[in-house]
């Protein structure tokens, strides 16, 4: 593993590091694109998952997104369209210098940005993975329906964001009103389902803080897109057997791909 130099668009420092790929021939690169409030290792599930696909022959790209981690930036200054920098400055670097098919794989609210990106990369991008991806903004954030948005993003939480400027996930990471009001505007929903990017949903069924039903009832549709419930899983995937399923089907997705390629 090795750190790599990265820059946003707009000059954010971002901290990165490369799992290179093991082996004569690299089967391609795959960008790793954490959840909220985590960072680069998310949890250390995303430095497990590297590990398995550089053994596998994949060069692993982890980064932090603005404001977690160790990149640039602070939570409150977090938005949607910072995020989309920051993944498209991460993709592009990936692109430049290292080898062809490429993937992205998101956790949970790095499907945001990741959909949100998917017309602006065309055909550049040969796969995606989501863990638990949040796509519907108005359901997860603006009118909650599950345990962990009504608790952090409902009535109370949100005056509180318009007397003090900002509010808090879990307690402890603030958002600032900024990015509240992108939940209203941006549709990664949209721009996932009109994609023709083949895709792999990996979700578990008991979910609460982003909706299984919602991501099952989009996948099901959408052409070249595979679907695998992680029975009795929370978000995150709430067990070592849980995450360890999740990899193993996510790598063994990815590696068949490459192998067709």
């Amino acid at each position: 593993m090795r750190t790599l130099d990265v820059v946003s668009a707009d000059g954010v420092p971002l901290e990165a590091v490369l799992h290179p790929s093991k082996g004569d021939r690299s089967k391609g690169t795959v960008v790793q694109a954490h959840g909220i409030t985590v960072d680069k290792d998310e949890g250390g599930m995303f430095v497990r998952l590297a590990d398995t696909l550089s053994d596998k022959g994949f060069n692993v790209v982890r980064f932090s997104y603005r404001g977690h981690g160790k990149s640039g930036g602070t939570p409150r200054g977090v938005t949607v369209a910072g995020e989309m920098l920051d993944l498209q400055s991460v993709i592009e670097h990936a692109l430049g210098t290292w080898p062809e098919p490429f993937s992205v794989l998101a956790a949970s609210f790095g499907a945001v940005s990741s959909s949100l990106l998917l017309p602006v990369l065309g055909d550049r991008i040969d796969s995606l993975v989501l863990w638990n991806p949040v796509l519907d903004l108005k359901h997860t954030f603006l009118n909650p329906e599950l345990p962990w948005g009504v608790e952090n993003f409902g009535p109370d939480q949100q005056r509180e964001l318009g007397a003090s400027g900002q509010l808090l996930i879990d307690g402890e990471f603030p958002i600032g009103p900024i990015m509240w009001r992108e939940f209203s505007l941006y549709d990664p929903l949209g721009a996932y389902t009109s994609s023709h990017v083949p895709s792999l949903v990996v979700h578990g069924d008991q979910d609460s803080y982003v909706s299984y039903d919602i991501a099952r009832a989009v996948a099901s549709p959408r052409a070249d897109t595979d679907f695998h419930t992680v029975q009795g899983s929370d978000h995150g995937f709430d067990s070592t057997e849980r995450e360890d399923e999740a990899i193993r089907v996510s790598v063994d997705w990815l590696n068949t791909r490459a192998q067709r390629s």
